[in-house]
């Protein structure tokens, strides 16, 4: 029987329980989780190109872009377009993603949960 014992925790990384209580589509968490799995724990941020993302989850550029809009909406990322030189030329470059903390779109996406039932009652 083959060893079942997991490789040294190095090879995992923690995503928070509350992206299942946001309302979030698969792709939404699946780009997040992404995005997780390439972020600097110190600084909490990462720069994968829309392209290596599709890739990695079979999915289009449009369709990271997509998603992408979307957890910027949902306050769980922030992006920053980076610019590189290239031949004494600044050109653009892949954005910097930030992940936002959880709390945050936690707080936001009860608030609006909270505001949708008041114009329902009221």
């Amino acid at each position: 029987m083959k060893n079942m014992s997991r490789s040294p925790a190095s090879n995992f990384f923690p995503l928070p329980n509350e992206k299942f209580s946001l309302g979030l589509s698969a792709g939404e968490i699946a780009v997040y989780t992404y995005l997780m799995f390439c972020e600097d724990r110190g600084t909490y941020t990462c720069h994968p190109s829309y392209k290596t993302i599709g890739e990695a989850l079979h999915v289009s550029t449009n369709t990271v872009k997509k998603y992408v809009r979307q957890l910027e909406r949902k306050s769980l990322i922030s992006t920053k377009q980076t610019r590189i030189l290239v031949n004494g030329r600044y050109r653009n470059g892949n954005l910097m993603y930030t992940i936002l903390p959880i709390s945050i779109a936690s707080d936001e996406y009860f608030q609006r949960q909270l505001e949708a039932t008041s114009r329902r009652l009221g």
